[in-house]
């Protein structure tokens, strides 16, 4: 019995094969039932519907299809002479009527037709329901069926008749191997060859319904059709929020973590990522042999069941998110919470009958930790195909064993896939995913998945590796420019800090410095360069070298600020920066300092109290055109000075003097910690004063530079001057042993007599103003001798008949150190030895 399609009123018409239904037209004339279409209905207001519909054929009487009507023809203006065209004649003699009323006329009899195909296709529904037929998902096999058949219904349309020719083509396209086809001919656009799409398991299920012995030629369902639709758009999902997950990730560690994260258990349940080693840089060769590396494996908990369906909406939002809820193999423990929400959406519970890991033996034995890849093996093939493959197909039974290792359980079927991970020029890596036998298997689309994932790792994996050398070459340029290490000069301790700015900003501008200047003093430099590019530490180390150079030259702080200026104008006219620049002499307990632009020092006593230093602000280093003003301040013992960029007390949530004032509290509090008597020890001061930075304080890098002034009390200090004449030397060596004798060290009489007469001889031949002899009493004995000439002595080797040059001989191999040093009234000359006994 064939059905039939519903009449407009809902009536089902259905009659014996070969008869025409009760309420069928005669050729010619107006089907009955059927009311005549009125020259305009207000429900159909879709101009595009209702021209598509008027572009259809019209039905003959005879129940065949013809072509579209004609417009009536008008008459030509220039036919005035020879008369008017006469329209063609309709059949049976009528007379061409007006052309507004033939479109309404044809638009309507369109919309009837419209509706009364909707109203048979309800009628089927219910014809199939009452007597258990098929489905309404099945009406498109049943049009192909009757048209194969030629039994379609007396009064169906041209309409009907081409959507069930299309299906009928479609379906012959699907059954033919290769699943390609030619149109066919008078088809509709819509029957245009397409190309031929990946299968997978979804297309496979619709060939064997719809293909030779199949039912009717049936498709896919509805259910089977939404079921599919929800699978791809978690999928989507799944693969958005995973690669958002990767992409977070700046470092190697990061990025392959969020791989782990990503994919654990939304979409496998054991994953294990191997990458070179080692990992080439950029356009660096990679060196031979080619070796994988497991850089990290992840997988469910022992005795956890995966997913037992697809990735859901749910389950792929929460086993994203979840993913560091896994147990991973570190064997992290989870809370009962963690275990409801990493479980996705239609997980198995864990059985309590079976054998703990029973199911995770993959998750549980271990793998190998390095795979040497041979060249034209299994797994350099499947390697070098880049397109991740099943862990079944021809091309991975043997690449996965040499990867894993031979004893490494795989899952059987299409439960392995093996990603290999390519980067911008190379392959670096690869991934296996694993799914567990109480889970279902991968399906082709997973394969795509995968290569998503791949993809994104391999490349951000090569960006971080990129990153990673130039945060190195960045650090290490930065850390060339700073000083390896302090000195320790008499008088003083020094500690010393430097922060970037981020992480991802290793280079800048500011630096530090401790140079030791003649007479036990020493310089202390702070400065800060504008900017954080490589340009900003190029010109801090050409001023911290210009610095180091004006210093030897004992010039006073603010002759060295206003050379340093000059410099900078010399390197350009945008180079600005700020610097302070202070003198500590231990003897004289005093300190001079000059500034550019810089936050002032903070001074912290023995007692406690904190104190901002008045220091006349200046200019900046680059403007040019302006004076330096120094300050001499009292520097007692047992006190602590720091100096810093701007960066320790400035930042968006806070001025310069509210951080200073901050800074100054930090201070006071840190002292009360030890106590009035003792100061507190200079490098846990150092990461105290860091502390007070919040989260939101790291706008720009720190340097700091505290120094604890110890200072040399008076009673170690021998000082005198002597007139540059032939007794000065008889005279050095009678008062430098007589302090000798005061302080206990005679055992160094000897050496020190010889080698401060040898010293002094030298300075009387070439001075012309008095010399000066200063002996320091410290952990060492440190002889200084002063004159007014510039020119420094120079070591040379005697040669036999010469009777002088071996004063500076003597000095060498009897002093554990020495050394000239030129200063801006002429140059001194000192040395030093050990105490023999400890002084």
């Amino acid at each position: 019995m064939t059905e039939y399609p519903t009449s407009n009123d809902g009536r089902q018409a259905a009659t014996q094969p070969g008869h025409a239904p009760a309420n069928a037209a005669a050729p010619g004339q107006e089907p009955a039932g059927r009311p005549r279409p009125a020259a305009r209905r207000t429900g159909d207001r879709d101009g595009a519907s209702a021209a598509a519909r008027r572009s259809r054929p019209r039905p003959r009487g005879d129940g065949t299809d013809g072509d579209p009507e004609p417009p009536p023809a008008e008459a030509d203006p220039d036919d005035k002479g020879r008369g008017a065209r006469p329209a063609p004649r309709r059949s049976g003699g009528e007379q061409p009527e007006d052309p507004r009323t033939a479109m309404a006329r044809q638009g309507g009899r369109a919309r009837g037709t419209a509706a009364a195909r909707t109203g048979r296709e309800e009628g089927r529904d219910a014809a199939a329901k009452a007597r258990g037929g098929r489905p309404r998902g099945a009406t498109v096999a049943v049009g192909m069926a009757a048209t194969r058949k030629g039994d379609l219904p007396q009064d169906s349309t041209a309409a009907d008749r081409e959507a069930a020719a299309a299906a009928a083509a479609a379906a012959a396209r699907r059954n033919r191997p290769g699943g390609r086809s030619r149109r066919p001919a008078g088809a509709g656009p819509e029957t245009a060859p397409q190309p031929p799409a990946q299968r997978t398991e979804t297309h496979e299920r619709a060939d064997a319904a719809g293909g030779p012995g199949g039912d009717g030629g049936v498709v896919l369902t509805a259910a089977e059709m939404a079921a599919r639709h929800q699978r791809d758009g978690d999928r989507l999902r799944f693969i958005g929020a995973a690669t958002r997950r990767i992409a977070r990730g700046i470092d190697l560690d990061e990025i392959v973590l969020g791989l782990c994260r990503a994919t654990v258990p939304t979409f496998a349940d054991v994953i294990l990522v191997y990458l070179r080693d080692p990992l080439p840089v950029g356009d660096e060769r990679p060196v031979d042999p080619f070796v994988l590396r497991l850089r990290r494996s992840d997988r469910l908990p022992p005795g956890r069941g995966g997913s037992t369906g697809g990735m859901t909406a749910s389950g792929t939002e929460r086993g994203t998110a979840a993913g560091g809820h896994t147990d991973r193999t570190e064997h992290t423990e989870r809370t009962g919470r963690e275990e409801r929400e990493g479980r996705p959406e239609g997980a198995a519970e864990p059985d309590p009958a079976r054998p703990p890991g029973s199911a995770a033996g993959p998750g549980l034995l271990p793998a190998v930790k390095l795979a040497e890849v041979a060249p034209g093996g299994p797994l350099a093939e499947v390697l070098r195909g880049v397109r991740p493959v099943f862990g079944d197909s021809e091309a991975a039974l043997d690449a996965v064993p040499e990867l894993l290792g031979p004893d490494y359980p795989v899952p059987p079927g299409r439960r392995a896939v093996l990603a290999p991970l390519r980067g911008r020029r190379r392959v670096i890596g690869a991934a296996v995913f694993l799914r567990l036998t109480d889970r279902p298997a991968f399906e082709a689309d997973d394969l795509l998945v995968a290569a998503q994932l791949a993809t994104h790792t391999a490349l951000g994996v090569d960006k971080a590796v990129l990153y990673g050398r130039e945060a190195y070459i960045a650090d290490a340029l930065q850390r060339s420019m700073l000083p390896d290490s302090l000195p320790q000069p008499t008088g003083v301790r020094l500690a010393s800090r430097y922060l970037p700015a981020a992480e991802t900003a290793r280079v800048g501008g500011d630096w530090y410095d401790a140079i030791p200047l003649p007479g036990s003093r020493v310089a202390l430099v702070v400065g800060d360069v504008m900017g954080h590019s490589m340009t900003s530490a190029a010109i801090m180390g050409q001023l911290r070298t210009t610095a180091q150079t004006l210093a030897q030259l004992d010039l006073p702080p603010q002759e060295v600020l206003h050379h340093l200026d000059e410099q900078a104008q010399r390197l350009g006219s945008d180079r600005m920066a700020t610097c302070i620049y202070a003198v500590y002499d231990p003897v004289a307990h005093r300190i001079v300092v000059a500034n550019a632009g810089h936050p002032p020092p903070v001074l912290l006593h023995l007692g406690g109290r904190a104190e901002v230093l008045r220091v006349p602000p200046g200019a900046p280093i680059g403007v040019g055109g302006v004076d330096f003003e120094a300050v001499e301040l009292d520097a007692p013992a047992g006190a602590t000075l720091l100096l810093y960029t701007d960066g320790l007390v400035e930042s968006r949530l806070r001025d310069v003097w509210t951080g200073i004032e901050q800074l100054r509290e930090k201070l006071v509090a840190t002292a009360r910690l030890t106590g009035p008597d003792h100061p507190p020890p200079l490098e846990p001061l150092c990461d105290e004063v860091l502390d007070m930075l919040g989260p939101g304080d790291r706008d720009d890098d720190i340097a700091l530079l505290a120094a604890r002034f110890d200072g040399i009390p008076p009673s170690d200090v021998a000082y005198w001057f002597l007139d540059p004449q032939e007794r000065a030397p008889s005279k050095a060596r009678r008062l430098a042993r007589r302090a000798l004798a005061r302080w206990g060290l005679e055992e160094l009489s000897d050496s020190v007599e010889l080698l401060v007469s040898e010293i002094v001889t030298n300075a009387v031949r070439y001075a012309e103003r008095p010399i000066t002899l200063r002996l320091l009493r410290t952990d060492v004995l440190r002889c200084e001798v002063g004159d007014d000439v510039p020119q420094l002595p120079r070591l040379r080797q005697a040669r036999p008949s010469d009777e002088g040059g071996r004063g500076l001989y003597l000095v060498n191999k009897v002093a554990r150190r020495w050394g000239a040093t030129r200063l801006s009234t002429g140059k001194v000359v000192w040395f030093e030895l050990p105490f023999t006994n400890g002084g």
